[in-house]
């Protein structure tokens, strides 16, 4: 595939995210739950495929983080707790995929900013753990494990560029929502709407900045290249 060619399919896929993005948020509004319902799967499957549309070197591990991610989706439609713990460990799969991706790309390399960043995001989440506890019930072990590895998500992509680190507070925060509506506090106005939009961008930052930091990491390599090119060596 040539470049246009392969940019004008990203382009398109990622028109098709933002689309389907837009329905879906229209429809938890006008309370459509069949739209809803249909357009939530393909959000993430979107998504993944504009990252392998958009470069002949995507990295690895972030199709996968999105496409594990649309396993949770799926699985969070069904309203039982085996489905629900389904997509929890879908979703915890994806954050070790995100993780491992932006630990590989030296997100952890300046250690002091890092430590400064988990420190953060530590004592956010234990003030998180400790307000919640009483009402999670059942799930209070999955709850504390899965959140340590969002926590972990958002403290190494804040080590990559601003897109990845706020996409990855946006994650956070989606799913804090989630973990008070489990814990039955009060609904805030509009809080499955405020779910899924802080989802969505959050995982258009995620991806559109590991992409960008690709695209930055391959550029020098390109032009040391360009010489040989032209030379013919």
């Amino acid at each position: 595939m040539t470049i246009t060619r392969r940019l004008r399919s990203a382009s398109g896929l990622l028109s098709g995210y933002a689309a389907a993005s837009a329905a879906h948020l229209g429809a938890i509004v006008t309370g459509v739950n069949t739209l809803r319902h249909a357009t939530k799967p393909a959000l993430m499957p979107l998504l993944a495929a504009h990252s392998l549309a958009g470069t002949e070197e995507a990295p690895k591990l972030l199709a996968p983080a999105l496409l594990l991610s649309a396993g949770g989706d799926v699985a969070l439609q069904f309203d039982d707790d085996a489905a629900f713990l389904a997509g929890m460990g879908s979703f915890a799969a994806a954050h070790v995929c995100y993780v491992t991706m932006f630990a590989q790309r030296g997100a952890l390399t300046d250690r002091r900013r890092s430590a400064v960043i988990a420190a953060a995001y530590a004592a956010a989440w234990a003030v998180l753990i400790t307000e919640l506890w009483p009402d999670l019930g059942d799930l209070k072990l999955p709850v504390a494990l899965y959140s340590l590895l969002l926590a972990s998500t958002a403290v190494t992509s804040a080590g990559i560029n601003w897109r990845t680190g706020l996409g990855g507070g946006l994650f956070l925060l989606s799913d804090t929502l989630i973990a008070t509506r489990l814990a039955k506090w009060k609904a805030l106005p509009g809080h499955e709407f405020w779910i899924m939009a802080t989802y969505i961008v959050g995982q258009y930052l995620l991806a559109t900045g590991t992409l960008k930091h690709q695209a930055e990491r391959a550029e020098p390599h390109a032009r040391l290249s360009a010489p040989a090119v032209a030379t013919g060596r």
